[in-house]
């Protein structure tokens, strides 16, 4: 019997066509960095990661088991935290793996990343404010893990501005904007009632 035409050859990939799927970055890009919770890198936060995941950083953070993070389970776990990230940069930094960063691995890996940014004015203040404010709330007292869930259920609620179940990178910055805004005008509101 005679045989039909032959399959279709694949198609080569239009040139360019790799580079469209994963872009890289051009040097002095400013890179978008993902948002912190997107499980399914989908570029937005459902409330399901949102809750979850701040509720499974709590519990791992509960080192006795007890359904509360005490301020010293919570210090354990961001030293942790920062020494796995100081782990983490070395590894990238060291190239070749032998456990020592050499001046050309240091330069290479500073050229990758590209200029560097300026800090916002006031990052030291910023940074300042923050601790003090971690210690005002430890302060308060242990985190019970329980309460949590509803907090963040109504976090989620506040941060989803138009209400599609999702927040997005413009949610967030606007939701920290709106912050910024609110922290402003309690200052102000203690400047004029101290006494001149």
């Amino acid at each position: 019997p005679p045989a039909g035409p032959p399959p279709p050859l694949p198609r080569a990939p239009a040139p360019g066509a790799a580079s469209a799927q994963s872009p890289t970055p051009q040097p002095g890009a400013e890179r978008v960095r993902p948002m912190r919770g997107d499980a399914d890198n989908d570029g937005r936060i459902n409330q399901a990661e949102f809750v979850d995941g701040r509720l499974a950083r709590l519990t791992a953070a509960d080192a006795n088991g007890d359904g509360s993070v005490t301020r010293e389970e919570m210090r354990a776990t961001m030293q942790a935290r920062r020494a796995e990230r100081a782990d983490k940069r070395f590894a990238k930094l060291d190239a070749d793996g032998n456990g020592a960063v050499t001046r050309a691995e240091f330069d290479a890996a500073r050229s990758e990343r590209g200029p560097r940014r300026d800090r916002p004015h006031g990052g030291g203040r910023h940074h300042a404010m923050r601790v003090a404010h971690r210690g005002q709330r430890a302060e308060r007292g242990p985190v019970v893990i329980a309460d949590m869930r509803t907090k963040l259920t109504e976090r989620f609620a506040r941060l989803d501005a138009n209400s599609d179940g999702f927040v997005v990178a413009e949610e967030q910055r606007a939701a920290r904007q709106a912050h910024r805004e609110q922290r402003r005008e309690r200052r102000e509101a203690r400047r004029v009632q101290q006494p001149g």
